[in-house]
């Protein structure tokens, strides 16, 4: 299995701990090995990695970086910005992390959302990944 190493950049209030952070990374990818980095962040260091690797200056909730050989990749996850959507979702915290957790990982797999079939695609794994993790469909 993969050896998932869990930073935290900001406190741990509301955020999963990392136990379950790595069980819901290890859920979505069940037949990779290596290495995966989950960087938990506030939204000073979301802001400036997105704007410089995407151009878009803002915190967004979670960025890819896809690795090479051993390494799968890296997830960056903005803290703040996943409690906000949890509250603007009405969803509970813990799911919404599952679901950025989850999301990333697909995005390490290949999977993407830029198309309207590949995000039903993408969206019907998570559903399933999700659901085998006992959370509701977060798309409803």
């Amino acid at each position: 299995m993969s050896a998932i190493i869990v930073q935290r950049r900001v406190g741990p209030a509301g955020i999963p701990s990392a136990a379950s952070l790595r069980h819901f990374a290890q859920s979505a990818l069940p037949k990779r090995h290596g290495e995966l980095t989950i960087r938990i962040v506030d939204e000073d260091e979301s802001r400036e990695l997105n704007h410089g690797y995407r151009g878009k200056d803002k915190p967004t909730n979670v960025l890819s970086f896809d690795g090479e050989g051993p390494i799968l990749g890296d997830l960056v996850i903005c803290a703040p910005v996943v409690a906000r959507e949890a509250a603007e979702q009405r969803k509970t915290a813990r799911a919404h992390w599952a679901h950025m957790v989850v999301h990333g990982c697909l995005h390490l797999q290949g999977y993407d959302h830029e198309q309207d079939s590949d995000a039903t695609r993408m969206e019907a794994r998570e559903i399933k990944i999700l659901s085998s993790l006992g959370f509701a469909n977060p798309y409803q």
